[in-house]
């Protein structure tokens, strides 16, 4: 089933002409034919709907990421101007409604399930779990930019017979949403791994799959990965604080029954076999390449060359006529007319090309060990565990630097410069840096700092998403930024606003939230 441009919040009320109302109803579904599809078909469709925000796509990284979060993450060097750190309405509308075109699938997938005989549910059962653990994985992305957003009566527009005035989504609370998330993750987990799926449904299980390609093992450890995910971004919340430590705890204590994602074999990724499938092959390279998008940042660029970080030749090139070991970013402080200057020369060192933007095989990341063992080392940190905390750091970090040269390594472009060859001892080296030790940091507090700039360095513009929302959870890099005094919102925001449609057809849901829609409100998880 294919569904244009769901925008759930953007519901039309009666007094609007019947041609506009045609118009919004062809947007939608036709219930009648819901027969035609089936759960696993279904299944796949809902994965493919929300693809470009997975695999690097055009529209991601051009329209969304240029101008808002590789910028707000200092990923990305750029030259400053005003009002640069007001999100673009073209930014928030693509992202707001592609996750609505999304949940719309899945709630479509829902409506089958719930039909099905008591047997095919059971039969079904392994495309639900999956299926809702993809859901909230991205569920969490779009909270953590918003904060409040229609939720648990979204999509629901079909499941309501095609009636649009019953439809009107109304804005779940985010804390709710993530503890509704939690709580089933947490069921999840335990019927996965005692679930017994017939050979007939894992075999299509395994066709329809676009992520884990069937495994279940992978899938089990993705749901205990995301948990610990959400747990970790919560867990500053007082109200959460005792529950994320708890489950943490528990997951940890029991790897047999809640594995995670441990090693970079473990990854989870939607991955391309094939070109020309999936995505596009050039859309990361426009969307990451065009109007500079892809010069570094200097204060990440200092960091990686300063310190001989084993990631630099992978992660950035120099500029032209840079000889090698010449890596420079874009200082966010110099005056406009300055940085024009800079990146109209070609000096400044830009994103890996082959590594990244123009690796045509780039996959589209969901999970990654370097992230799991850098949330462990935080939890053992704030635990008093110094010894598993400085484990979990360094293992990170090797994680990282094999992750790095691994997607080199499936690269079909040649572009770039041949990258380092990376020895164990350059890794070692690395970690004993000064700036870089965790035996030579003094306190607790420089100790989180470490963790939060690897986090930094391993996520820039590929995960960022998740850059982001660390970014403003855990606020000890210090990163200066360019004060824009031409505008109120001057410096980077805490949240994105919603899009003009949620005021304009979605009314008396909207005027609940309007006192917090503005971009200093801080979301619940945002405490520092």
């Amino acid at each position: 089933m294919k569904i244009k441009h769901i925008i759930l919040a953007l519901l039309l009320s009666s007094s609007f002409a019947g041609c506009q109302l045609s118009e919004f109803e062809d947007n939608y579904a036709d219930p009648s034919k819901l027969s035609s599809s089936s759960v696993e078909r279904q299944f796949t469709g809902f994965m493919l709907a929300n693809r470009g925000y997975v695999l690097p796509d055009y529209t991601n990284y051009f329209v969304n990421l240029r101008i808002t979060l590789n910028r707000f993450n200092q990923a990305t060097g750029w030259i400053n101007g005003e009002n640069q750190y007001v999100p673009g309405s073209a930014a928030i509308n693509n992202r707001w409604d592609n996750f609505y075109s999304f949940l719309a699938q899945y709630r479509e997938m829902e409506k089958i399930y719930a039909g099905l005989s008591a047997e095919a549910k059971v039969d079904n059962r392994i495309f639900m779990i999956a299926g809702t653990t993809y859901l909230y994985d991205h569920t969490q992305k779009i909270v953590d930019l918003h904060g409040d957003i229609p939720w648990s009566k979204a999509g629901m527009l079909s499941t309501n017979g095609g009636d649009y005035t019953v439809s009107y989504p109304e804005y779940d609370n985010a804390a709710d949403i993530y503890t509704k998330m939690l709580d089933d993750l947490a069921g999840f987990a335990d019927e996965l791994r005692t679930l017994e799926v017939i050979p007939g449904i894992l075999a299509s299980f395994r066709t329809q799959d676009l992520v884990n390609r069937g495994d279940v093992d992978l899938w089990l450890k993705y749901i205990n990965s995301l948990r610990i995910r959400m747990l970790t971004r919560v867990s500053g919340v007082p109200s959460f604080s005792a529950r994320a430590n708890t489950e943490i705890a528990a997951i940890l204590a029991n790897p047999s029954n809640y594995p995670i994602v441990a090693d970079n074999d473990d990854n989870i990724m939607m991955q391309i076999h094939t070109l020309n499938t999936l995505r596009d092959p050039n859309g990361f390279r426009s969307g990451l390449e065009d109007w500079n998008g892809n010069v570094a940042g200097k204060f990440i660029v200092d960091h990686m060359r300063d310190n001989d970080d084993p990631r630099l030749t992978y992660l950035f090139q120099p500029g032209e006529g840079q000889e090698d070991g010449a890596y420079f970013g874009l200082d966010p402080l110099l005056n406009p007319s300055v940085q024009t200057e800079l990146v109209g020369s070609n000096t400044l060192s830009i994103y890996n090309r082959s590594t990244l933007s123009r690796n045509q095989y780039f996959p589209g990341i969901l999970m990654n060990s370097s992230q799991v063992h850098l949330m462990l080392a935080e939890y053992f940190l704030k635990a008093g565990n110094d010894g598993q905390a400085q484990t979990h750091y360094e293992t990170a970090i090797r994680e990282s630097v094999d992750y790095y040269l691994y997607l080199r390594s499936i690269s079909n472009d040649n572009t770039a410069p041949a990258a380092a060859v990376v020895t164990t001892a350059d890794v070692d080296s690395y970690i004993a840096k000064p700036v870089v030790s965790w035996d030579q940091a003094t306190s607790s507090t420089e100790k989180l700092r470490l963790i939060a700039r690897e986090r930094w360095l391993h996520f820039n513009v590929v995960q960022a998403n998740e850059n982001w929302a660390e970014f403003r959870r855990v606020d000890v890099l210090n990163l200066p930024f360019w004060v824009d005094d031409s505008n109120q919102q001057d410096v980077p925001p805490n949240r994105w606003i919603y899009p003009d449609s949620e005021q304009t057809y979605n009314t008396e849901n909207y005027a609940r939230v309007l006192p917090n829609d503005n971009l200093r409100a801080k979301l619940f998880w945002d405490v520092d």
